[in-house]
């Protein structure tokens, strides 16, 4: 791959690169929970943090997808017909929500750690819900 077929970082939309950003943060995120919580389930086993691992593996390979789908979309996505981009689209858009349920995974291992703290990142997390889907609704204004 030559200097010339480099993928060009500047032509990513802001979307994009928030969408790639919240990614790459679940997966940090999954890979530190997966790394200290499975060292910490194999010196004292507890069934909620087997359940909240299990979930967060079962994530982990649609993130890497997701990646893989991005990278291709950015560097051979000129050259793709319509309805190729439109399916990479969707398996994308299906990577991100399944990704997304490693939140349920991390929600549990806090919950495990502590009641107070589980439940606070659960509420917490409803609201937050709430308040974006408000805010990123259709704006009607009045001429």
């Amino acid at each position: 791959m030559g200097s010339g077929d480099s993928v060009n970082v500047e032509s990513r939309t802001s979307s994009q690169d928030k969408r790639w950003t919240i990614m790459a943060a679940l997966l940090g995120t999954n890979t530190a929970f997966m790394l200290f919580q499975g060292i910490q389930q194999e010196a004292d086993p507890t069934f909620i943090r087997e359940i909240a691992l299990a979930i967060i593996a079962a994530t982990i390979p649609f993130q890497g997808i997701y990646f893989l789908i991005y990278t291709f979309l950015m560097e051979h996505g000129k050259d793709l017909s319509q309805e190729r981009i439109d399916r990479l689209n969707t398996a994308s858009a299906i990577c991100q929500v399944v990704s997304y349920g490693s939140l349920l995974g991390v929600a549990m291992m806090w919950y495990n750690i502590s009641l107070y703290v589980g439940v606070s990142f659960v509420l917490s997390g409803a609201l937050a819900i709430i308040l974006i889907r408000s805010v990123m609704g259709p704006v009607i204004t009045e001429e």
